[in-house]
């Protein structure tokens, strides 16, 4: 006769197991043949297999089956471990890539303070060249192609400090609610104090004068004294006018309005002239425009040619306005593009950082750049976070909904 026997798991295997067992004795069938007398015929007797053979049969049965169930068993036995370990298995993986991207908020409060050094570190030299600035009687404005064409237009570097606030304002919300926000503003951060850094070089290099007669620049630390002097016998009193260039006390108020309008004229704290080469404005506005296009996704576009309008258009305004020379904006456009493009590409190509070919890793600023990005092993993706943290029911639902887009 045959049986079959079906062996099933938790988890849905099934192994179909079928053994033929042949009996020793034929079987008995239900009547006996009768013939025309009334006699029972009997029947002839089936010879029957050889006992080894039927031991043999059986043993092959017992081990084919005593196979199958250590198969199911193991198969049982693994699955359940896998269930067991699922999770220890997900927060592994989730681990190593969060230790590729280290936060490390230390280091981006050194670059904060290296940022806010260096913009601190701007006004001084303002103050300080301001004082060299040749009188627009003295030394007229220097001939520029483009103040040859162009007409100035009074109300255009209102346009310019506009889209730059805007613009500034739109980079600190996105890097808000980016996730990796501490890589991000170190970055940021670094590349501000850099730029401004050049900057205060430029400046106090090269004193340019006044790009146009229309500007007003504050008087210069003067103070006016009543000097006696005797002279022949006669007592004859004469006004100096002496000029102090130590008068601290007059610098330090200076520099403490700048800082308290932020460098603006919307403000009406920006009185100084001499802070020509280059163009302070133009590397805001660029440099807003490189982070938010870097940092934001392809599916923005619309968002991204909107930030570069106004920062195309706040660059030009600059010009239009008179309040610089096209070479400031230039070389202000030339340094901070240049600069931030080095900068990514040395960030995001990690084999370039101990290349020995790498020329870029011979600037002066190469060592900040593996002090910050050393433990960056990673190009950092763009994704996006809430800033504060989610209560435990959302957590749990967005780590589920996450965990699926993973997958």
């Amino acid at each position: 006769m045959a049986a079959s026997e079906l062996i099933q798991d938790d988890d849905d295997v099934r192994l179909h197991v079928e053994a033929n067992v042949t009996t020793t004795s034929p079987p008995t069938p239900p009547h006996p043949l009768r013939v025309a007398n009334g006699n029972p015929t009997r029947p002839a007797s089936t010879p029957s297999p050889p006992a080894d053979a039927v031991d043999g049969q059986s043993e092959h049965q017992r081990s084919k089956l005593s196979n199958v169930l250590k198969q199911n068993q193991l198969i049982r036995s693994l699955s359940s471990g896998l269930r067991r370990h699922c999770d220890y298995v997900k927060i592994t993986v989730q681990e190593e890539r969060a230790n590729r991207l280290p936060k490390e908020w230390w280091k981006t409060a050194v670059a904060f303070l290296y940022a806010l050094f260096n913009l601190v570190f701007t006004t001084v030299v303002i103050t300080v060249i301001h004082e060299r600035v040749p009188d627009k009687s003295v030394s007229p404005p220097l001939p520029d192609k483009f103040f040859d064409y162009v007409d100035r237009v009074p109300w255009a570097f209102t346009v310019t400090e506009v889209n730059g606030l805007i613009l500034v304002g739109l980079w600190f919300i996105q890097w808000i609610f980016l996730k990796h926000k501490a890589i991000v503003g170190r970055r940021c951060f670094f590349l501000i104090g850099t730029l401004y850094m050049y900057r205060c070089v430029t400046m106090y290099i090269t004193t340019l004068p006044v790009p146009g007669k229309h500007m007003v620049c504050a008087p210069k630390v003067r103070e006016h004294a009543t000097v006696p002097l005797r002279q022949l016998g006669r007592h004859s009193t004469v006004r100096l006018s002496l000029q102090l260039y130590n008068d601290s006390t007059g610098k330090i108020w200076r520099i403490l309005r700048l800082i308290s309008g932020g460098g603006l004229s919307l403000t009406g704290t920006h009185l100084m002239c001499g802070d020509f080469l280059y163009s302070g404005h133009t590397v805001m506005l660029t440099l807003s425009y490189l982070f938010i296009q870097e940092y934001s996704p392809g599916w923005m576009w619309w968002y991204r040619w909107f930030c570069w309008l106004l920062s195309a258009s706040g660059v030009v305004c600059i010009l239009i306005a008179h309040d610089h020379y096209s070479i400031d904006v230039v070389i202000g456009y030339f340094v901070t593009t240049r600069t931030f493009w080095w900068y990514h590409t040395m960030a995001n190509t990690h084999a370039l950082r101990r290349a020995p070919n790498n020329f870029l890793s011979r600037t002066w600023w190469n060592p900040i750049f593996n002090f910050l990005e050393r433990n960056v092993q990673t190009t950092v993706p763009i994704v996006f976070s809430w800033p504060v943290a989610l209560p435990s029911s959302c957590r749990q639902t967005y780590r589920m909904v996450e965990g699926g887009r993973d997958e």
